[in-house]
């Protein structure tokens, strides 16, 4: 059975509540501006905010006493690896959705 987290950790508890899901959402802002406008300083400060937000996590998982059990392991370790790479797709999603908004028609689908 999980400990509860201890009146005194809830202060720790809430912030870093707070800041995974600021930092996440700042992360995933940065990294499509990096992507929107080709800068890379963008996307070294989206790198920055998802350490901060690896930070954040593990805080989280000591003050709220999960790092005693695989299976909350294994879902943080399954949320961050997927808070990684799930902007990236997004990205290449939207590229592919909308690539054909961008094709300029040839002369022979014009005159069918």
């Amino acid at each position: 059975m999980i400990e509860p987290a201890e009146l005194g950790n809830f202060f720790a508890v809430f912030f870093s509540s707070a800041m995974v899901i600021v930092l996440g959402a700042l992360y995933a802002l940065l990294f499509a501006f990096s992507r929107l406008k080709n800068n890379q300083s963008y996307l070294f400060i989206a790198y920055l905010a998802y350490s901060g937000l690896a930070i954040s996590t593990v805080i989280l998982t000591k003050t709220a006493n999960l790092g005693n059990h695989f299976f909350w392991i294994s879902i943080i370790a399954f949320m961050l690896i997927g808070y990684f790479f799930t902007p990236r797709f997004i990205w290449h999603l939207c590229i592919e959705t909308h690539k054909t908004e961008f094709l300029i028609p040839s002369d022979s689908s014009i005159n069918q």
